[in-house]
């Protein structure tokens, strides 16, 4: 089906296609889906997985685990898979360039395929499919709306299964992604193929005509021919940007050190502690996800009226009054029969928060808040803040529960808070704002003006339509300005 209905009396746009909507479904599937289910998949089978540890600790040396060593190897067995992710976010920036967006879901996938035995192997590549998928679809939706869009049951002895599972979407993905079209995007600024972007183009879009988005990009390329691609450290070094990368930064820190991630590993044990009963405990779990879907599909439906600032510090001041009341109920839990249910609440409105504004709004604010140019490397500084923290609160958690007990989620509520702050003075934003008028809001922050090369770049977009495609085509023709641009 495709419906190309422009803006109308109501505001919303319908510029979409079938294609498009199966793109987007396909690739969330075999990479956010993945994310998600490998973050929550170890809690299930918690006990199980002990037990296999002090069995085999048992069988190998002799005597029964320690406690500490027993909480030591279950925080690395939660938190290794970031490892992976953090490798895959390094790797992502050169393999979506020499394979495209669609080339590394497929590899990484058929990779997963190949070794699902392994359950470390399983993880390892993974941010370079949500890394690269962000980035696709950013690339591929329609201007202006780039904002929108278990339960334990096979016993003692089949747990290990769980972590198999991944294989069936990986392979769904590799199935469908084949025949959809390429980033129209990365077809004409990296492979130079006009045509076949215009071809993607009009699959993605639903319409025949797509000349002006055609010029868009052009005018793009012809604003960048003379501009290499930033590293990491040029990125880091350049002064232009330093505030844009140090919101970055701690957005995409607050983003896994909010405390959510904890509560998506250690769901049951916190159930437990809040005197839930055991054979409840797994549907309590199953209302989390249902929660968790019902918020993010209402950020999608309001992140294009209310902007990402609003989204953003909202959840995490959310964030902080849920975590409070949570560890109030936790400490009084058996003062009266009603607080365990006010726990489970506290959780639910905490996921519910966080699924509103921060858990998609950082992917969306580090492609906002820099030029083509600049994304690739700022994109691999997101993933790697992303993985270490994700890797840091895996670790550090049972043991921060050990220490702290109730009140382990007051460390979580201070941090949201410190993120609120931040976001409240220094990110403006960045809903229907071009990147000359985000760069403009940071330029005095950062202590420069936006002259020279800067300037001449924001000016090309400002030419008529005309003259960038007439400009753009012409040069294109040309072999040494195609070596150029490679």
């Amino acid at each position: 089906p495709q419906f190309s209905e422009k803006e109308t009396g109501t505001g919303w746009n319908c510029d979409w296609s079938g294609t498009l909507i199966i793109t987007s479904l396909t690739g969330a599937f075999g990479s956010s889906f993945l994310y998600g289910y490998n973050l929550s998949v170890v809690n299930a089978p918690t006990v199980y997985i002990k037990r296999f540890y002090n069995q085999s600790w048992e069988r190998r040396y002799g005597y029964v685990i320690d406690g500490a060593t027993l909480t030591l190897l279950w925080s690395i067995t939660v938190s290794v898979f970031s490892i992976g992710g953090l490798v895959g976010a390094i790797i992502a920036t050169p393999a979506v360039k020499f394979f495209g967006r669609y080339g590394v879901n497929e590899g990484v996938a058929l990779d997963r395929g190949a070794r699902s035995d392994a359950s470390c192997s399983l993880q390892a590549g993974l941010f370079p499919q949500v890394g690269c998928w962000c980035l696709c679809v950013q690339e591929l939706g329609p201007k202006g709306e780039e904002g929108g869009r278990e339960t334990q049951e096979l016993g003692e002895s089949l747990w290990p299964c769980l972590f198999a599972m991944i294989v069936v979407p990986s392979l769904i993905q590799v199935g469908i992604l084949p025949f959809l079209p390429e980033s129209p995007r990365y077809l004409l600024l990296e492979k130079h193929d006009r045509h076949g972007a215009e071809k993607a183009f009009q699959k993605f879009l639903g319409k025949n005509d797509v000349s002006q988005e055609v010029e868009e990009v052009l005018a793009e390329s012809q604003a960048q021919l003379n501009v290499k691609i930033e590293s990491v450290l040029q990125l880091l070094r350049n002064r232009s940007v330093r505030w844009q990368v140090i919101t970055v930064i701690i957005t995409m820190a607050c983003y896994q050190l909010c405390g959510l991630n904890a509560i998506w590993y250690y769901t049951n044990s916190i159930f437990s502690e809040a005197g839930i009963h055991h054979k409840m405990i797994p549907y309590v779990t199953l209302s989390t996800s249902a929660i968790e879907i019902l918020a993010a599909v209402f950020s999608g439906l309001v992140i294009e009226r209310l902007g990402r600032r609003p989204l953003l510090i909202g959840g995490f001041g959310l964030m902080v009054i849920f975590f409070t009341i949570l560890t109030v109920s936790l400490t009084l839990q058996n003062h009266a029969y009603w607080l365990p249910y006010l726990s489970i609440f506290c959780i639910l409105a905490t996921i519910a928060s966080f699924c509103i504004g921060p858990g998609g709004i950082p992917f969306i604010l580090t492609g906002e808040l820099f030029q083509q140019t600049q994304r690739p490397a700022a994109f691999m500084i997101a993933g790697t803040v992303n993985w270490l923290s994700n890797f840091s609160v895996g670790l550090l958690f049972p043991f921060i529960q050990a220490g702290l007990h109730t009140f382990c989620f007051l460390v979580f509520a201070v941090i949201c808070l410190l993120g609120a702050i931040y976001l409240f003075f220094i990110l403006p934003e960045t809903k229907n704002r071009t990147i000359n008028e985000i760069s403009q809001t940071f330029a005095k922050r950062n202590k420069v003006t936006l002259e020279g090369r800067e300037m001449s770049q924001f000016s090309s977009e400002t030419k008529s339509s005309e003259e960038q495609g007439h400009n753009i085509s012409s040069t294109l023709d040309n072999g040494e300005t195609k070596s150029r641009i490679i």
